[in-house]
């Protein structure tokens, strides 16, 4: 019974969360899912990328006018591992007293 090393960070835990609260197939862009976490640009930056290596999130970069811009959603591989995730965190708080 091991936590996914990639989520369990707590700033990635937090993505995936906020990430999970859309409804599936919506996404959010990047400064307003750093402002809802609190995080820099950097922190979030680092955070997502290793979200997106591991096939957790998808980042779609655009542009809007000639600003670019980036849009972060949860994959379902990433809503399945969140899933799970908790699952596992549940298995092992309900044998705690």
């Amino acid at each position: 019974m091991d936590l996914d090393p990639v989520i369990h960070a707590p700033a990635r835990l937090r993505i995936m969360v906020a990430l999970a609260a859309l409804p599936s197939g919506d996404q959010v862009s990047f400064p307003r899912l750093q402002e809802e976490l609190g995080m820099t640009a950097g922190n979030l930056s680092t955070h997502a990328r290793k979200l997106e290596d591991a096939g957790y999130i998808t980042q779609e970069k655009t542009f809007l006018k000639r600003t670019p811009a980036t849009y972060l959603s949860l994959t379902d591989i990433g809503r399945a591992a969140l899933a799970s995730y908790r699952a596992t965190l549940s298995q092992i708080l309900g044998g705690s007293s």
